[in-house]
């Protein structure tokens, strides 16, 4: 009765590594009493950097700087948020940011598949060559290879600051859809998809192009809602490269925009700089609450041998 008090779901849990009957020992009473104080703790370590973000950022400069340390600030003003949205106008960033990942995303499913789709099922000739050439650019770092990619984008003229047109993201888009670790996600699922659909819709006489869009797609929805989460987060966050080729301030992306206010003259105050790093956090957290269980899943699959 006095576990039914303390653990009252425990008596009808069936699965895990622990079961109903297991609880029944005071040792496991325990250890579970152990892992639930450290879920707890380990959560508040991740919730806590956010909380403190967000009070840090309400609170006036006085009292950062002062001697006094307090935690929330003494006075709510949540109407510096607006004012700082109206200031920097704030949602152009925004919008920018939505075009970069929904064209990031398009392309990372895209062109990463359909040459999954050649290598894992059509198997041409020198396919082998293509994967080994794949795996061999992934093995270089990423920051060896943004100069020369900065002078092809040159020679194709997106450096121009002048240009005002949203075609500037397009060698952008065209990274993610030359991403080594998405081919791989896509190449190792259509590797272990039944063969048979394959040859049965070849037999009917259909062409690879429609094999791929009316078989392969449709059996691949969990691993293309993988790589279309990857791809958000990582155009999100994407730095340096857009950086570089948004020479535009109409084009830049919420993570280039917060950089270059925090060069301005005079210098933005602490609190308001927190403020916009907590706004650029937000869309950020509400992805990962939304897909948390598409994203934990991806280890799982990975670890699978079906």
């Amino acid at each position: 009765m006095k576990t039914r008090r303390i653990f009252p779901r425990l008596k009808d849990k069936r699965g895990g590594f622990l079961n109903f009957a297991d609880y029944r020992k005071a040792s496991n009473k325990v250890a579970y009493g152990f892992i639930v104080v450290f879920l707890l703790l380990f959560s508040f370590v991740a919730v806590f950097p956010i909380v403190f973000l967000f009070a840090s950022s309400m609170k006036s400069v006085s009292e950062i700087t002062g001697n006094t340390y307090t935690f929330w600030p003494q006075q709510w003003d949540f109407g510096k948020i607006g004012a700082l949205w109206s200031r920097f106008d704030f949602g152009r960033y925004y919008l920018n940011t939505l075009v970069y990942v929904a064209g990031a995303v398009v392309c990372a499913v895209l062109f990463n598949s359909l040459l999954a789709y050649a290598v894992a099922v059509v198997k041409p000739f020198g396919y082998k060559v293509i994967n080994v050439l794949v795996f061999l650019g992934y093995m270089v770092p990423t920051i060896l290879n943004i100069f020369p990619l900065l002078q092809e984008i040159r020679a194709f003229g997106f450096l121009d600051p002048d240009h005002q047109s949203y075609l500037t993201f397009l060698p952008l888009w065209l990274g993610f859809g030359a991403n080594a670790y998405y081919y791989m996600l896509f190449r190792d699922y259509f590797a272990r998809l039944p063969k048979s659909l394959v040859e049965a819709a070849s037999m009917d006489g259909a062409s690879q192009l429609r094999v791929f869009t009316r078989v392969v797609l449709p059996l691949s929805r969990p691993i293309i809602g993988i790589v279309a989460i990857f791809a958000m987060t990582a155009s999100y966050s994407d730095f340096l490269l857009p950086y570089c080729v948004l020479q535009s301030s109409n084009l830049q992306t919420v993570v280039v925009g917060i950089y270059n206010i925090s060069n301005i003259n005079p210098p933005l105050q602490m609190p308001d700089f927190l403020l916009l790093i907590l706004l650029s956090v937000i869309p950020q957290i509400v992805i990962f609450l939304i897909f948390q269980r598409q994203i934990m899943n991806v280890g799982a699959g990975k670890g699978s041998k079906e």
